[in-house]
């Protein structure tokens, strides 16, 4: 069985690649995915389906949303210079966002929280599996962009870090 953190190097590898289906089985455990496509003008998300046990493969998940308009004004010109000086953590995986390990304890990290590469700032709560998600950079919380209990999204940014 694999672990977690080969799954999410997995994910990045494919997701750095130009391929766009990936499955891998090995000892009854079975990893799907596929990458983001475009079709007729409307962004098509399928999940990465990660099942251990040797049971039927569920249905793909697809999420449809119409293409970003393509307005755009100097005041968001000059937000999106400030953004790209940030780090993105991102969603390793399809779930559900929970700040805190439980509803009666202090979250991991809020606005202005210092935080190193393997500072734990988040849950991700996929198939039962409630899965730690580090920083990965060393640096300072800016913005935290989901709330609690909010569904997320394979490569969803869930918080913006000022790099040190």
């Amino acid at each position: 069985m694999l672990k977690i953190q080969e799954i999410r190097e997995l994910i990045k590898l494919v997701d750095q690649s130009s391929i766009s289906d990936f499955e891998y089985e090995h000892a009854g455990s079975k990893i799907t995915m596929k990458k983001n496509e475009v079709v007729s003008g409307q962004v098509v998300t399928t999940a990465p389906a990660v099942q251990h046990e040797p049971v039927h493969t569920p249905a793909a998940v697809q999420v449809q949303t119409p293409a970003p308009a393509q307005t755009e004004t100097k005041p968001e010109a000059k937000e999106k210079e400030i953004d790209e000086n940030l780090h993105k953590i991102v969603s390793p995986m399809v779930g559900t966002f929970y700040a805190a390990s439980s509803p009666d304890t202090d979250n991991y990290v809020k606005v202005g929280d210092k935080v190193k590469n393997d500072t734990v700032v988040c849950i991700v709560e996929a198939m039962k599996l409630f899965n730690e998600i580090e920083a990965e950079v060393k640096g300072e919380i800016v913005e935290i962009l989901v709330e609690n209990g909010q569904l997320v999204e394979y490569g969803q940014p869930l918080f913006l870090v000022k790099p040190e």
